[in-house]
């Protein structure tokens, strides 16, 4: 499902217009890119909880040379989902 798709489907289900909807869907995400960049997790109940994590530095190995790096540290970002999806994934087998 791409984004054009997802809005007009929750622009559906909402009753809003889907220039609403993407209005909504843009304030959410930025919401949550600002909670991100304070080092904040989001929540959402029976979904699943977003964090941002560090990866530490490690030295990596080119196979082809044999040469050594090093990869500095960074911040990704980490998703785990709710046991309730995880349930509920499992039990709908991938049926639409």
């Amino acid at each position: 499902m791409n984004n054009k798709e997802f809005i007009s489907e929750l622009s559906v289900r909402l009753g809003y217009k889907s220039a609403d909807t993407q209005k909504l869907v843009n304030s959410l995400i930025d919401s949550m890119s600002d909670a991100f960049l304070e080092g904040d997790s989001v929540v959402i109940n029976n979904f699943g909880t977003f964090e941002v994590k560090k990866k530490l530095e490690r030295i990596i190995v080119n196979p082809a040379t044999g040469q050594r790096m090093l990869v500095p540290p960074k911040l990704v970002l980490g998703f785990k989902q709710s046991d309730s999806w995880k349930t509920e994934m499992r039990n709908e087998g991938g049926r639409k």
